[in-house]
């Protein structure tokens, strides 16, 4: 995938595409959240940036996703950032999340080896932690998936 567009309020937002170290890490971490899922029916990993529509006014393309299989409703969503287009993520989709009340929301971060860790409130997204190096990255809603983010981070 070259360039993809989201839409955002209405007006489509043109993504450049990802570099080389932003892909292996959102191959690694379909491999490690699919492998997580096991046999979980109620829950279904999508490819790598499917069009999740919020609302008629908003379609994203997160770097990963995880719906409710009955419901086909967005309960994880993890955004890469990337470095030459990061507030698209780090702001504007993010609000986006917080207004849909997405469930979950991880922030890849390469450019600092990091990831943060949101849980959804009734006041909104809630900032529960930030992980890097040997700290353990999981989600109490998928017990099988467990990996340092280190490991995340090699390439």
């Amino acid at each position: 995938m070259s360039q993809y567009n989201e839409i955002i309020e209405g007006r489509t937002l043109v993504r450049s595409r990802p570099g080389a170290r932003h892909e292996k890490i959102c191959a690694r971490l379909h491999e490690r959240v699919g492998a997580g899922l096991g046999g979980n029916v109620v829950a279904r990993l999508l490819g790598p940036r499917s069009p999740v529509p919020l609302s008629s006014r908003n379609l994203v393309r997160p770097d990963l996703a995880i719906v409710t299989a009955a419901t086909g409703k967005v309960w994880l969503v993890v955004e890469v950032v990337d470095s030459a287009d990061h507030q698209a993520d780090t702001v504007v989709k993010k609000t986006l999340y917080e207004e849909f009340k997405v469930p979950r929301l991880w922030m890849v971060d390469p450019r600092y080896d990091n990831v943060e860790i949101y849980q959804g409130t009734p006041h909104g997204l809630s900032l529960k932690g930030i992980l890097a190096g040997r700290e353990i990255l999981q989600e109490a809603l998928l017990p099988a998936l467990r990996m340092t983010v280190a490991e995340l981070f090699e390439v």
